[in-house]
């Protein structure tokens, strides 16, 4: 079984490179696949136990912030003897080889581009499930990257909102789609919003004094505050009293980070309307921009009562994660 399971492997890798490379150049061409999407080379058997149940467990996890429940991503599963199609273009691939010597490996931009290739292979179940216990986070964090600089080529190649602006307004640029348009615009604070079948993607950009997100230390309740004061100043709804602030009946997931080598808070949560039934999700950038002395705050938001949200989350953090400081 080891011996075939290679063999096939071995077999596909070389489907691959016939498929992916340019015949004139030699250059691995553009990979295929949908956003959040990956591909498991598994058998049957193994899927349906412990171990497709230990990568559905990590990879198909609930994503933070979304009161609705969405997987991380979409995992697709294919037998070895019918997953040649599959690996042709693919973006995010997963092998899992029993009977093998106890090993992980990961291969970035092997036969198409971009393309990660990730095997585990192992003796037992009990390799295989150590593996994708101790490698799981690693995977993550790379098709996470991966998805969105997709994202990012995806809004380059369709046409991108001139930058001057945010240039003049925040000393900064960033990739934002020209199918978004602008909904306020003042010297302090800008809204764009674009339209899409079932509700509308906001991003919001604007700074606040260090002490707006620092003061007491008490950073989410400050971040929660600050939100609430943006919204009821700018965001409102159809009629008097109606405007965004932070759900209350959910607590925002609080993570210090980095961002472009600056210290950063990110936000994770949903939002309601005030007197009215309208929410969703956002995502939202607490930036610390020494040379203004402020903290730049970048968000993104939601609303989208009849579709899943997972994929336009992303599509909204690659926007957010192409801003450069200038």
């Amino acid at each position: 079984m080891m011996k075939r399971m290679k063999q096939i492997v071995f077999f596909v890798f070389v489907l691959c490179t016939a498929a992916c490379k340019n015949d004139n150049d030699g250059e691995a061409t553009a990979s295929k696949g949908n956003i959040n999407e990956i591909s498991i080379i598994i058998n049957d058997a193994l899927w349906s136990g412990d171990v497709g149940d230990s990568l559905r467990k990590k990879l198909a996890a609930p994503v933070d912030g979304l009161t609705q429940e969405e997987p991380l991503f979409t995992l697709n599963q294919y037998h070895e003897s019918t997953f040649g199609e599959a690996l042709k273009k693919g973006r995010n691939i997963i092998i899992i080889d029993k009977g093998g010597k106890k090993e992980y490996t990961s291969q970035k931009n092997s036969f198409c581009a971009p393309q990660n290739i990730f095997t585990f292979s192992g003796e037992t179940i009990d390799d295989l499930l150590d593996l994708i216990e101790m490698h799981s986070d690693e995977i993550i964090r790379k098709i996470k990257e991966t998805e969105i600089a997709e994202n990012q080529k995806r809004n380059k190649k369709a046409g991108l909102l001139d930058t001057i602006r945010f240039k003049q307004q925040f000393d900064i640029s960033i990739m934002v789609p020209a199918t978004y348009a602008y909904a306020i615009e003042n010297k302090s604070f800008v809204w764009l919003k674009k339209d899409i079948p079932s509700g509308n993607t906001n991003i919001l950009l604007y700074s606040v004094p260090y002490d707006r997100i620092e003061h007491d230390k008490t950073i989410l309740s400050n971040i929660i505050s600050m939100r609430d004061s943006i919204g009821n100043m700018y965001i409102h709804g159809q009629e008097e009293g109606m405007y965004m602030k932070t759900e209350e009946a959910y607590s925002p997931y609080l993570f210090m980070t980095s961002f472009k080598d600056k210290r950063a808070f990110e936000t994770r949560g949903n939002w309601e309307m005030e007197n009215d039934f309208m929410n969703g999700p956002f995502l939202n950038y607490a930036i610390r921009d020494d040379k203004h002395e402020c903290y730049l705050v970048i968000e993104g938001f939601i609303y989208s009562p009849s579709s899943p949200k997972r994929d336009l989350i992303i599509e909204l953090e690659s926007i957010i994660k192409s801003l450069q400081f200038r």
